[in-house]
């Protein structure tokens, strides 16, 4: 490898870890699986560095197809670990954002990514295909399932609400 990549590759984590950290986060909804994805992000992004043409959205792709795949493995919904110590006022503003992360939680993995993609990261649905490696219609179709998905969950009393969960 050449060493004019290795730096390349170098300043890309630099500047961009947080915002791939964050992105993770919101994918997955763990802080601690969100480090783990992105640093086997990262590792796969290494071993292929010399082919990279737009670093950040490969690196985006890697992330969403790892995170895919530890969910295939696991089948089951990450759970955000509720943190204490929040000011009294504060506590209407911590229960809608917890009830969000929850419904957010609830979708099945590929509804999530593709809404984390457009209303998280800001990507075009075309954008969100070659993110995903799949076609603009799946996008769409993943979209329109999690919103209502999403809207059941966030209307109804309980964020636990069975219901089609295809992904």
């Amino acid at each position: 490898m050449r060493e004019g990549s290795a730096r390349d590759f170098d300043d890309f984590v630099g500047g961009a870890l947080p915002g791939l950290i964050r992105f993770a986060h919101v994918l997955c909804g763990r802080a601690d699986l969100a480090e783990d994805l992105v640093s086997a992000a990262l590792l796969r992004s290494w071993r292929a560095w010399d082919r990279v043409e737009e670093p950040g959205p490969f690196v985006r792709r890697v992330i969403v197809n790892q995170h895919l795949s530890w969910w295939r493995r696991t089948r089951r919904s990450a759970v955000l670990e509720r943190t204490t110590g929040e000011a009294p006022d504060d506590m209407a503003r911590w229960d809608e954002r917890d009830r969000m992360w929850r419904a957010l939680g609830a979708l099945p993995a590929r509804q999530r990514a593709v809404l984390v993609l457009r209303y998280y990261e800001d990507l075009s649905e075309a954008e969100i295909a070659r993110v995903m490696g799949t076609s603009t219609g799946t996008v769409k179709s993943h979209a329109s399932r999690g919103l209502r998905r999403l809207a059941l969950l966030l209307t109804t009393d309980s964020p636990d609400v069975v219901g089609d969960t295809r992904g």
